[in-house]
């Protein structure tokens, strides 16, 4: 036991002194939202007339790092998302933030094999009593991946950091290149309340859900209404990417008796400190993503947004034209995964309509998307897509009954010009 702990002692430093190992040429994979190794970045930072083509690899960043603010770190210190939110939209204009955008059951392929991730540099929780240092309730999502092929592991000890419960969910430190200790507080996630639209959504869908089915939920309003809305409900379990705080009200009101399985977690300090407690197994996304271990699960329901949708059923969740709005995230991996599950069923939801800056009411659904949009779920994997106005099987139908049902759930206001495009456009007859 006095071996390890001193070995800690002999590789506990400044983090200044624990960022020097990092060269010109490294690529650097850290993480973001609960697990933000902030003292390691600012370090990393301070040494940019030093380094050049370096790349920190994160996703979601809820701190302003330096390197995110200026281009006159482009060059010498990059940084690259594969989800792109939080400060990596504030700043993207400032011109060194890069976009990458994988399906999160390959997240560890792309860091290892496109993009060669050799330092690990991230958040854990204090070592136990074996030596061991535990990846919090983010870093399980890739932390363990990258490590096994990382040539340097730089790690930022924070007490406040739960630790994370499940597989490959620890590293010793034997295996740890630099440790530097830094206390802060963990980022919260404040939930949005949810609208008339959502609470609207959730009643067509939460008749689908049976008792005994195994959950996947985002965050947001709509995700709230449906989570919240399930009290009533009896041995369900969840297997998703991101666990939150309505997955946590259910668990603790009962309605929640099965098992508890995500890649990480985010919401509010009593969600950590829930976490804390090993409530909830958290294992890589590498196989919480994979649709074959999701579509294991029995009645499998993924519900998740999106931002528009065509007639035929194309779903873009990820860009407005152009422009990127967020990333692919492991919404096909779920979609794909539901299709697989005996009595599985996803869900994707938008409402109806939207208001531009001139106060013009656009429809989300269209005969056709506008340029650049993205298409993130392709129409062959779509299930159920869900309005205000009702709910759209899509599931392996023909164009011609998809473009009937799409058009059934559009805005009233709409439902004439759509048909009339899709006449025109040959995707129906008259």
């Amino acid at each position: 036991m006095g071996d390890w702990r001193e070995e800690y002692q002999r590789k506990l430093v400044s983090p200044d002194e624990a960022v020097r190992c990092i060269e010109s040429g490294d690529q650097v994979f850290t993480y973001a939202q609960a697990a933000m190794p902030v003292a390691l970045m600012e370090a990393l930072a301070r040494r940019k007339d030093e380094l050049r083509d370096v790349t920190v690899y994160g996703a979601n960043t809820m701190y302003p790092y330096s390197i995110l603010q200026s281009s006159d770190y482009r060059g010498k210190i990059n940084y690259a998302t594969f989800f792109f939110q939080g400060y990596e939209h504030q700043y993207f204009d400032r011109g060194n933030v890069s976009i990458i955008s994988p399906h999160f059951s390959r997240l560890a392929k792309c860091l290892s094999d496109v993009y060669h991730v050799n330092v690990l540099m991230m958040e854990v929780a204090p070592p136990d009593e074996e030596g061991y240092l535990y990846f919090g309730i983010v870093g399980t999502a890739a932390g363990w991946d990258v490590a096994q092929k990382a040539d340097k592991i730089i790690l930022q000890i924070n007490r406040k950091q739960p630790r994370a419960h499940g597989y490959h969910n620890r590293i010793h430190i034997r295996d740890v290149t630099w440790l530097t200790e830094c206390d802060q507080p963990l980022p919260e996630y404040l939930q949005p309340e949810s609208s008339e639209v959502d609470r609207k959504i959730s009643e067509l869908i939460l008749p689908m859900i049976p008792d005994g089915a195994t959950l996947q939920l985002g965050l947001g309003g709509l995700s709230n209404a449906i989570g919240y809305g399930l009290k009533d409900r009896r041995n369900l379990s969840i297997h998703t990417e991101m666990y939150s705080d309505s997955m946590m009200y259910l668990a603790k009101l009962g309605a929640i008796s099965g098992k508890q399985v995500a890649g990480f977690a985010q919401g509010s300090q009593a969600l950590y400190d829930y976490i804390s407690e090993g409530h909830v197994e958290f294992m890589p996304l590498s196989i919480v993503n994979d649709p074959v271990e999701i579509g294991k699960n029995d009645n499998m329901i993924s519900i998740n947004a999106c931002i528009m949708a065509d007639l035929t059923g194309q779903v873009c969740s990820e860009s407005i034209g152009f422009r990127q709005y967020s990333g692919t995230g492991g919404q096909l991996d779920f979609v794909r995964g539901a299709a697989m599950s005996k009595g599985g069923k996803s869900f994707l939801c938008l409402s109806s309509t939207r208001t531009d800056k001139q106060g013009k009411r656009h429809s989300k659904i269209t005969v056709d998307f506008p340029k650049g949009a993205v298409v993130t779920t392709p129409r062959s994997d779509v299930m159920y897509i869900v309005t205000e106005y009702g709910i759209a099987d899509l599931y392996l139908r023909s164009i011609e009954d998809r473009v009937h049902a799409m058009i059934s759930i559009a805005h009233p206001d709409f439902r004439k010009e759509l048909h009339e495009q899709a006449v025109q456009n040959g995707l129906i007859r008259d």
